[in-house]
């Protein structure tokens, strides 16, 4: 197998982009593109630091950033799993990419910037939630937006396919495997539920 090495023989394959592809990138919020963004309640943060990239979800019940000015968003991190994985990232390289998703269009916003995490009260008082406060919020500068080519949830039938998740494997059961029996299991699948609600913010 031979891999490709270098950015000629790579756009050899390929035509070039087309000019929307090219003119549709913004560095600032414009309102057509905050209209679409605080209507996502869903996005995968991507980071990157010295042991490599990291891809997460980042999810809320309504938008899932906050606009502190048009150039400027605010994700706040909320309880999750405490592996900080994306947090550490950004402490060491603040490069940051982030993809909205919104269910039901297969348009996927994607912005790039540079990223820092505070803990400053004021900011983390204005994501309170039944009492709750993130730890931190991770404050994005941003230094383009453009949308992503829909082909790939068109492809998927992200939004209108059937629901195969009934024949996938437990988050119990996955650890069960990786741990060789020693966590996870159904009784772990059993308990999650009520143990994601209690921590949920």
């Amino acid at each position: 197998m031979q891999f490709i090495d270098d950015i000629e023989t790579l756009e050899s394959l390929y035509g070039k982009p087309g000019a929307p592809s090219l003119r549709k990138v913004a560095h600032s919020l414009t309102p057509l593109y905050r209209k679409w963004i605080m209507a996502a309640r869903l996005c995968i943060f991507s980071t990157v630091g010295p042991e490599g990239v990291d891809g997460s979800p980042g999810g809320d019940d309504g938008p899932v950033v906050l606009e502190l000015d048009a150039n400027t968003l605010a994700l706040p991190d909320w309880r999750g799993n405490n592996r900080l994985d994306s947090l550490r990232n950004i402490v060491r390289d603040p490069r940051v990419a982030l993809m909205f998703l919104v269910p039901g269009s297969n348009t996927v916003v994607r912005v790039n910037g540079t990223a820092r995490l505070t803990a400053d009260s004021e900011l983390r008082a204005r994501f309170e939630k039944n009492g709750k406060q993130p730890a931190t919020v991770v404050v994005i500068e941003i230094a383009e937006i453009y949308t992503q080519c829909a082909r790939a949830l068109m492809r998927a039938r992200t939004w209108s396919a059937g629901d195969e998740s009934t024949a996938l494997p437990t988050v119990g059961e996955i650890l069960a495997e990786v741990s060789r029996g020693e966590e996870g299991g159904a009784q772990y699948d059993a308990e999650w539920g009520a143990r994601a609600e209690k921590t949920m913010w």
